[in-house]
Formats: C-alpha cells, sequence, structure tokens
C-alpha cells in the first residue's frame, strides 16, 4: 500500500473524501479544496482522539469545530494540518506494522523526545519533524 492510499484509508477513503480520492496521484487537490470534516471525525474515533486534541492540531477553536462540523467541510489550512496528523500516523503505522503497535507508541512518553508523546508534538511541522526522526532511527535499528 502506498503512503497515499494509508492516508486516504486513516481519513475513511472515498466515503470521507470522495471518490476522486482513489484516482489521484496527490492529495493536494483534496487538501487545497478542504477535506470532509467526516474525515476528521474518522481519524479521531480510529486513535481514539479527543475533540481537544483534534481542535489544537488543527488549530481551531471551539466556535469554529462547531461552524466546520456544520459546513462539512475545513478550511485549506486545516486540511493541510490534518494532512500532517495522518501522514505522521501512515508513517509510523508503517515503521510498527499495525495500528495498535502505532498508536500504543504515538501515546506514550518518549526519551528522546524529551518526554513528550509523539502525538503531542504533531501540532506543529517542528513537531512533526521531530517524530519523523524519531521513526528514522526507528527504522534503522538506532536506540530511541
Amino acid at each position: 500500500m502506498t503512503e497515499s492510499e494509508r492516508i486516504i484509508e486513516i481519513l475513511g477513503g472515498t466515503k470521507a473524501l470522495g471518490a476522486g480520492a482513489k484516482r489521484t496521484q496527490t492529495l493536494s487537490p483534496l487538501i487545497q479544496r478542504g477535506i470532509s470534516f467526516s474525515a476528521l471525525l474518522h481519524l479521531k474515533r480510529l486513535y481514539d482522539l479527543s475533540d481537544e486534541f483534534a481542535q489544537r492540531v488543527i488549530a481551531v477553536s471551539q466556535r469554529t469545530w462547531a461552524r466546520r462540523n456544520a459546513d462539512s467541510r475545513l478550511n485549506a489550512v486545516e486540511s493541510d494540518r490534518l494532512y500532517r496528523l495522518a501522514r505522521m500516523i501512515a508513517r509510523t503505522e508503517e515503521t510498527f506494522g499495525s495500528r495498535e503497535k502505532a498508536s500504543l507508541w504515538l501515546k506514550e512518553p518518549n526519551r528522546a523526545l524529551g518526554m513528550q508523546t509523539p502525538l503531542s508534538l504533531l501540532d506543529t511541522d517542528e513537531g512533526a519533524r521531530r517524530v519523523e526522526d524519531v521513526l528514522i532511527r526507528i527504522e534503522h535499528g538506532v536506540f530511541s
């Protein structure tokens, strides 16, 4: 399965993203158009994430969250943040070989990340890069 296919699956597949999700080589058009709010809810359910965490990751207030839910679509910036989260989850699943192991690793404090959970760092690009660096070290057998 390609990274894009894995990300599409994490975001709820064609049911949440529309039929065009499977036909495209890149997810850029979906991100620019705005990913559906149901894709965010699917990822949230899949990984048992709180509304508060999801709001922090996509950087919206409770009021904006309610509006996006009513509108059924995130804007392009919020969609890009959701894509970053889904991409990092996909990368973690690839590294650990299963959704269960990835979920556990993402939620446990990590010494290489200053005893922060990897999931808590995925709200910024810098944090995502730090998590990705640790995943690369794990893939290459470097103690992390």
